[in-house]
């Protein structure tokens, strides 16, 4: 099982500046430095699309992904206060003995 390499903001935006100004091709400066093949490609491309607000890093989300998330975690704790109410309700159902 291999580890995801992880790369900073800065390093990325050099990676891109680096292709698109020096006289080297993308293929050899990924190579230099020792990148996959196409990666700079797609830190282009989302450097074009996103500008500053590229590469927000670990922990760091879009406005979008973070609504997501924070939905994904009310839903998750009304599913589990939903099921607590049903034991209680199925507990306090039954007969005294």
């Amino acid at each position: 099982m291999s580890k995801r390499k992880t790369y900073t903001a800065e390093f990325k935006r050099e990676a891109v500046r680096l292709t698109e100004t020096t006289d080297k091709t993308q293929a050899e400066v990924e190579r230099d430095l020792g990148l996959w093949r196409g990666c700079t490609s797609g830190w282009k491309r989302q450097l074009a699309e996103e500008g500053e607000k590229a590469f927000p890093g670990q922990g760091c989300l879009k406005a979008s992904n973070q609504r997501i998330r924070e939905l994904e975690r009310e839903n998750e704790i009304l599913r589990q206060e939903r099921e607590i109410l049903k034991k209680a309700v199925t507990i306090f159902s039954q007969p005294r003995r």
